[in-house]
């Protein structure tokens, strides 16, 4: 940007600075919904609750294909992601 543009854009400064925050607030959000870890934490804790008799196999399985969609999710966007 030439100064010239920067001199008559310089009122749009503070709508920049917020669409920044915009989009680090963004990121960061994607990058926790989209982290696997805490899918896979549920993952054991619900096995432990199965093999404790916390739960019932169908409880569990019904439990479990949902964390397994979500993986899949995951997966899914991530690949895409490293894709682009």
């Amino acid at each position: 940007m030439g100064l010239l543009t920067q001199l008559l854009t310089f009122p749009l400064a503070p709508v920049r600075g917020v669409g920044w925050v915009v989009d680090r607030v963004v990121e960061a959000a994607e990058r926790e919904y989209y982290d696997p870890e805490p899918v896979e934490r549920e993952l054991a804790a619900l096995e432990r609750a199965l093999l404790e008799g916390r739960i019932d196999q169908a409880g569990f399985d019904e439990r479990e294909d949902q964390l397994l969609d979500r993986l899949d999710e995951i997966a899914a966007y991530r690949r895409s992601d490293s894709a682009s």
